[in-house]
């Protein structure tokens, strides 16, 4: 039976603004950010962002997305990604965009982090989702990892069993990073399957950095959400461009499996982890940002031969049904 044919029970989440109930989730975009930077830099160096100015833009930007038809997005900058969980929240508040920010780490793991049990970060992750981030009562609803080329280093399997035990602990589900390229996500399951979790609450995040069909099917059979977000894509050398993936994903969907994926850009307003001439090319490259799905990939499934019924599926069913799992 499908997923999507099951009777869900909607539940109530957390979002930056506090309780969301999923039934007002509407129309979301499942792998985004509002700026990536690094820990510690607006701290220490806060001449390298111009923060209010940023704070400006990205409401403009946010305010005109929610006019265009975005309710919500999901937010998974961690602490080694600069979270800013007050920009964040201001960016929600003033935009009425919906914001479900994370916990947990990406791939700049904190040396501390190496030599620690999964038990003591598990424990981290949890008291920001039962208490709140940096004491601002903002509790994230997402648990966020990453591994890339190379795979699942020994500091990074530690992240991905402390977020396994997080997720356990609190219901909350999880997001990857991955390079599918060389299937990454094999290598992160494993793991979560080692650990007990429940597959139907973790989401393979950048899945369409891969065109390899057999690596994506194999992802689906274990019962994980898919996340075909790096949109456009194609700036990673090797990687396809957006007209590949909208056909990949077309081929997904005939096969019946447009209950189980969910669209993102990887988009941020601004992304101070690349440099000034790859952030200028990123934006040339998509001057829609968070509206290239909106704007460029559904007209195109659509000219592919995709339904508006397996487009409200990807963009508006699943993020709800993934979201009410466990609650």
């Amino acid at each position: 039976m499908r997923y999507s044919d099951r009777e869900v029970i909607m539940a109530v989440i957390n979002s930056v603004l506090g309780p969301l109930d999923t039934e007002n989730l509407g129309f979301t975009l499942s792998h985004e950010h509002i700026l990536t930077t690094s820990a510690g830099i607006q701290q220490v160096f806060p001449e390298l962002i111009q923060r209010d100015r940023l704070v400006e833009r990205a409401v403009e930007t946010f305010t005109k997305i929610k006019s265009e038809g975005v309710d919500t997005i999901v937010d998974v900058s961690t602490l080694d990604l600069g979270r800013d969980i007050r920009l964040i929240e201001e960016v929600s508040k003033r935009s009425g965009v919906n914001v479900i920010c994370a916990t947990g780490t990406w791939r700049d793991i904190p040396r501390v982090f190496w030599t620690a049990s999964p038990d003591i970060i598990a424990d981290l992750y949890i008291r920001e989702i039962e208490v709140g981030i940096e004491g601002t009562g903002i509790k994230p609803g997402i648990i966020k990892v990453a591994n890339d080329m190379g795979g699942v280093t020994p500091e990074g399997e530690i992240i991905l069993r402390a977020a396994s035990r997080a997720s356990k602990a609190t219901k909350t589900p999880i997001s990857t990073h991955t390079w599918a390229p060389e299937r990454v996500g094999e290598q992160q399951i494993s793991i979560f399957e080692d650990e007990g979790v429940d597959p139907n609450t973790v989401y393979v995040g950048h899945s369409n950095d891969s065109t390899d069909i057999n690596y994506l099917r194999g992802l689906l059979s274990k019962g994980v959400w898919l996340g075909l977000d790096r949109l456009p894509g194609g700036h990673h050398p090797g990687t396809p461009e957006w007209e590949q993936r909208a056909v990949i994903t077309k081929e997904l969907i005939d096969e019946g499996f447009d209950n189980r994926i969910m669209l993102g850009h990887d988009w941020s307003v601004d992304s101070f982890v690349n440099s000034e001439e790859m952030r200028v090319m990123r934006h040339e490259r998509n001057p829609d940002g968070y509206l290239f799905i909106k704007n460029k990939f559904i007209p195109r499934l659509k000219e592919l031969g995709v339904s508006d019924q397996s487009i409200n599926q990807m963009m508006i069913e699943n993020p709800k049904t993934f979201f009410s799992i466990n609650h």
